[in-house]
């Protein structure tokens, strides 16, 4: 039987992308019926809405998807259909690969650790409070009812929430990620220096979860000092787990690290145990100024569809993608403009070409 997968396409260059991450999966020769439906400004722009009802629908039913980057046109009524898309799914955790591949231009040898953040809460609840309003006003006169302290009538307001069950599922998947992959440290990262009733509170669950998975070591670092010292010497970290925005910050700096947001895979997990529901996604932008050319580097959501792979029990089909995408990145041959060193001269080769170079290795 195929696997079915729900593929949404998406905006700017994500059609391109996507095009050549399936070309390249159905190339390992893993059976799959995909099941096309839009999401973000092109889904908009045909039904009024940038999170359809069907498309949310289509993910449920076969419980995986893989997804290019989209865009949330401001008159949708949505902060993000992204957000949406996780909130309406339960996507709670985010696991993002930073690894550097030989061939890939870095000042650094090695790179090779796991960004896992939580989701759904933290500074992303989309609880906020415009400037002005008398929703604002109100909630300004609670907190000096209760605090004492004031707040200039000039402030918009955006509410943080960490619950602890929330904290408790995050952390616990990254142990359980940690044993499943093999990894052998997480270390949780937090402002609970600052933030003693929030990040506190992340912190104090972790250590407690720590506590279920002896095998594994565990450490924490406060948020500023673990980017600082991802710079450093990022071959000091292997998992890294924290709250939703932290998460955010750090991931892309591991993408920066390790070939910039188009070198970049990911995926959103959820559901009861976890790994339910799963969408597998381009981590970088629409980038419309390269919609069309051919020119956009797929390497990441090709990664992010070896991560698919693997998450089917397509597990060699996984790792012998992963090994022709390494293979053509040592090659330096069928690698887009960004892939390309300083000083070197050759023109990049297409997103198709690209995928072309990686069918042939396999």
């Amino acid at each position: 039987m195929p696997h079915r997968v729900t593929l949404i396409p998406g905006d700017g260059i994500g059609p391109e992308v996507i095009e050549a991450a399936r070309r390249v999966i159905e190339a390992t020769g893993v059976a799959i019926e995909w099941d096309r439906h839009a999401m973000g400004g092109v889904a908009f722009s045909r039904t009024g809405r940038s999170l359809p009802l069907g498309t949310l629908d289509a993910i449920r039913a076969s419980r995986v998807a893989l997804k290019g980057p989209i865009e949330t046109p401001v008159t949708s009524g949505l902060r993000s259909a992204n957000l949406e898309l996780r909130k309406s799914l339960d996507l709670y955790a985010n696991v993002r690969p930073c690894r550097l591949y030989p061939g890939v231009p870095s000042v650094y040898e090695q790179v090779d650790l796991v960004v896992i953040r939580e989701n759904t809460e933290g500074m992303y609840t989309g609880w906020e409070f415009e400037m002005g309003t008398d929703e604002v006003r109100h909630l300004m006169r609670f907190i000096e009812d209760s605090t004492g302290r004031q707040i200039r009538e000039d402030s918009g307001i955006s509410i943080k929430t960490i619950t602890e069950r929330g904290s408790e599922q995050i952390v616990r998947f990254a142990f359980d990620w940690a044993t499943r992959f093999g990894r052998t440290k997480v270390t949780a990262s937090h402002k609970a220096n600052i933030m003693k009733f929030s990040d506190g509170l992340f912190l104090e669950v972790a250590r407690r979860v720590a506590a279920d998975y002896p095998d594994i070591a565990f450490e924490d670092r406060i948020i500023d000092a673990l980017c600082m010292q991802m710079i450093q010497a990022p071959e000091r970290f292997d998992v890294l787990v924290m709250p939703n925005l932290y998460g955010d910050v750090a991931a892309e700096l591991g993408a920066g690290l390790t070939g910039g947001a188009g070198m970049a895979p990911g995926a959103h997990f959820g559901g009861a145990d976890g790994t339910e529901l799963a969408v597998f996604e381009a981590t970088h932008g629409a980038a419309h100024h390269l919609a069309g050319t051919n020119q956009a580097n797929p390497m990441g959501v090709m990664l992010s569809g070896a991560m698919m792979l693997r998450h089917l029990g397509e597990t060699d089909a996984g790792d012998r993608l992963e090994a022709a995408i390494a293979a053509v990145l040592a090659d330096g041959v069928h690698v887009t403009r960004d892939l390309r060193g300083p000083g070197d001269g050759r023109p990049g080769a297409g997103t198709f070409q690209v995928a072309d170079g990686v069918i042939a290795e396999m």
